[in-house]
């Protein structure tokens, strides 16, 4: 048997093909492989994503595989084919001579890889019309499921909300349709009844329908306010179903992941919310009427105006900016009620994980992690911000160094350019792919030109991605350029004469996110190469929670 050392790499790109066991019969197929070549497989060197899309690097087996590549680890990776990797091309290429450079021998199983330049043209050429082929299908997919809504089929909402029960097209005979369900429905009504006639607030609608024991669609009695307000808000309830209530746009960064959600997400593109204007509505059975529905609203709106008069601002300094290293779910602050406080005086509160209340997710705390001293861990921050700005001379400078830096920002303009040029690229190369596949072109004239349309197309991505990363730098300064010489001004006067609204300010200024572990406070701050051009990245501050 060889020495050289084998890893595979698998992946499937979603949760139907998951569960059909594709992912099975890569593995079964890759092992199967590297036993006929006389290798062997250590268990971690199977690097398989399951559930992950093909359109983006940031995959948890790509990194670890990468990682383990790039250390000389493995001397032979074993893939099913090109578009396993990656579905674009230019991470196919960036991936392939990455791995190549590393010294690495790369096997696909649906084709050798010789690496004369018929090979590479055939590789090229596969990557791009898996690109192609992808965009095609999706664009007509959604054209189709639009036109779908457009002459009222209820198929494209593919399910149903609380209340009603959805028909397939199968058991609809060729009719998808709501269904209302008697029982659930009866709870919709008293719902809007409650809100839009008796005028209660969300948390009392959740206590009353817990009160009642009266199930959710998943068979739980915990009500939470975020489903009551998703019900009310819902348009199918006076028999006009939304589609098209969202769109897919690029991911948008987070603190920190949404709940139940893996740090690293499966896919590089997030909902967002489109206008209410922009909705298909179709028509569906109605549980409730239009006034009722409308009444619920201004309740709702009614309800927020309420709760706005009852806030009192901003009460707590690092307010939005502390999330708990554990679970993930921020920190809020809670002041102590008069029965913890025994009849002594207290004049600080605590910052608590929203993952220790038990109210919040059915009476069963998801985090453990402990509550922290407002005082405490204000002072710990603050002194970390009095570390940063202790010297005004090395501020000043190193104002001065980044004003110069950020003179000549790249334009929206070249931006918007640069993208423009890559989508007419695109273009040409699918036109391109179509007359090489309809014989328009022989092999000697499609060769050279789709050899052009491929560096210039990497150089265009490489352009717009210096600028995505130059705009993001920027915005990032921007927050902390405009008012480093108040900064410097007030460190000259000395940072404890600022009153609580500037403190804020100023925190809010140069703190990116607060981290609190249970062993110790990890201030992020906005730019990691922090003000005096040291390498140390964002400081570590100790802060010990105690009575």
């Amino acid at each position: 048997m060889s020495d050289l050392q084998a890893a595979l790499y698998a992946r499937v790109s979603s949760e139907q093909q998951s569960q059909a066991q594709t992912i099975q019969s890569q593995v079964a197929a890759l092992r199967a492989r590297i036993e006929a070549d006389g290798l062997r497989l250590v268990p971690e060197y199977a690097f398989v994503d399951d559930g992950y899309s093909g359109s983006t690097l940031i995959r948890p087996a790509l990194e670890r595989l990468r990682d383990a590549l790039a250390s000389g680890q493995v001397d032979r990776l074993y893939v099913h084919s090109p578009d396993r990797l990656a579905r674009k091309y230019a991470y196919q290429v960036l991936l392939i001579d990455e791995w190549q450079r590393a010294g690495v021998e790369l096997v696909f199983l649906n084709r050798e890889l010789s690496g004369s330049p018929e090979d590479e043209l055939l590789l090229q050429v596969q990557g791009m019309i898996a690109e192609y082929e992808r965009a095609k299908i999706l664009e007509r997919s959604r054209r189709g499921k639009r036109h779908k809504a457009q002459v009222g089929g209820v198929s494209v909402l593919s399910g149903a909300p609380y209340g009603y029960r959805y028909v397939t097209l199968a058991e609809g005979g060729g009719q998808a349709r709501y269904e209302i369900c008697e029982d659930e429905a009866q709870v919709v009504r008293q719902v809007f009844t409650w809100v839009a006639r008796e005028r209660l607030s969300l948390g009392e609608v959740c206590r009353r329908l817990q009160a009642a024991a009266l199930p959710t669609r998943s068979g739980k009695t915990w009500w939470d306010r975020t489903t009551i307000w998703d019900m009310l808000k819902n348009p199918a309830y006076r028999g006009q179903a939304a589609f098209g209530k969202t769109r897919s746009g690029p991911l948008q960064p987070r603190l920190r992941a949404q709940r139940g959600q893996p740090l690293q997400p499966r896919r590089a593109h997030c909902a967002q919310d489109v206008p209410v204007a922009d909705w298909l509505l179709i028509p569906v059975p109605a549980l409730v009427s239009d006034a009722e529905f409308d009444a619920a609203q201004e309740q709702l709106d009614e309800n927020r105006r309420r709760a706005r008069t009852h806030q009192r601002g901003a009460r707590y300094l690092l307010q939005g900016l502390v999330v708990c290293a554990c679970c993930g779910y921020a920190y809020y602050g809670k002041a102590i009620s008069n029965r913890a406080r025994k009849g002594h005086r207290r004049d600080y509160a605590y910052y608590r994980c929203i993952g220790t209340d038990a109210y919040r997710f059915g009476g069963q705390r998801v985090c453990t992690n402990t509550q922290v001293r407002t005082d405490r861990l204000e002072q710990a921050v603050w002194q970390q911000i009095g570390l940063l700005l202790d010297d005004p001379e090395r501020l000043v400078n190193e104002y001065e160094r980044r004003l110069q830096v950020a003179e000549h920002p790249p334009a929206a303009s070249e931006s918007a350019a640069l993208d423009k040029q890559i989508a007419k690229l695109n273009q040409g190369i699918s036109r391109l792919i179509d007359s090489y596949s309809e014989g328009y072109l022989d092999k000697d004239e499609f060769e050279p030109r789709i050899r052009r349309f491929k560096e210039r197309l990497l150089t265009l991505q490489a352009q717009a991605e210096q600028h995505r990363d130059e705009r993001q730098r920027q915005a990032e300064l921007q927050l902390i350029i405009g008012r480093l010489e108040e900064f410097a001004a007030r460190v000259s006067a000395g940072l404890e004469h600022l009153d609580w609204s500037e403190r804020r300010a100023l925190i809010r200024t140069l703190v990116k996110r607060i981290e609190i572990n249970r062993e110790h406070v990890n201030v992020v701050f906005r730019v990691e190469d922090t003000i005096g051009g040291t390498e140390t990245g964002p400081f570590l501050q100790h802060c010990r929670r105690g009575d």
